[in-house]
């Protein structure tokens, strides 16, 4: 005689003990446990938090020579006002020194300062990276790869090699655009007249 499914579940349970309270406590415990799962979306996310916004290149760049010129202006600038860069007629706001850092480092510091200066308004820097004759394995390298990242940064309006009592080929005059303050303060003062 064929059983039905109620007894052949009930013939099947017989031997099932119910969970005392403290193993059922555990067992949801465990059920809130995350998961690999889980844990492996968690550190992903954390690496997110540490992604680092700078862009600034590391791949290969063509090498100077470590007494050349650096030059370089954005479409749009006048060419009175490179002129005035490029002869050391403005004020320079801020300076930053990279001399002897290594790669990594001056490549932080420089998007840092950058970034940090255009934030607060600071427009005219100068960067002491050196002419690089004593760079190895390269000469120059800094140099090169500041002419590089400059160009780079969004925030460059235009830059030069310094006059020599800057620092010659071994430093850059930098011109920022203005902060989006300084331009809403410009548009206000010029709206009232």
């Amino acid at each position: 005689m064929a059983m039905t499914d109620e007894e052949l579940f009930l013939a099947s349970m017989g031997d099932v003990v119910p969970l005392a309270q403290d193993n059922q406590a555990q067992l949801k415990r465990q059920q809130n446990e995350p998961t690999l799962a889980q844990l492996a979306r968690r550190e992903a996310a954390e690496q997110e938090q540490d992604f680092d916004p700078n862009f600034l290149s590391t791949e290969y760049v063509d090498l100077l020579d470590p007494h050349d010129l650096l030059s370089y202006k954005k479409d749009g600038v006048q060419q009175g006002v490179f002129k005035n860069l490029r002869l050391g007629k403005y004020q320079i706001d801020a300076t930053l020194d990279l001399h002897g850092k290594p790669f990594r480092e001056a490549r932080k510091s420089l998007f840092d300062f950058i970034t940090d200066c255009h934030q607060r308004s600071i427009r005219v820097l100068l960067i002491r990276h050196g002419i690089g004759l004593k760079s190895k394995p390269f000469p120059a390298i800094l140099k090169s790869y500041c002419n590089k990242w400059l160009q780079e940064m969004p925030q460059t309006l235009a830059f030069h090699s310094a006059l020599s009592c800057h620092g010659g080929n071994g430093s850059t005059y930098v011109l920022l655009k203005k902060s989006e303050e300084k331009k809403v303060e410009n548009r206000e003062r010029h709206a009232k007249r």
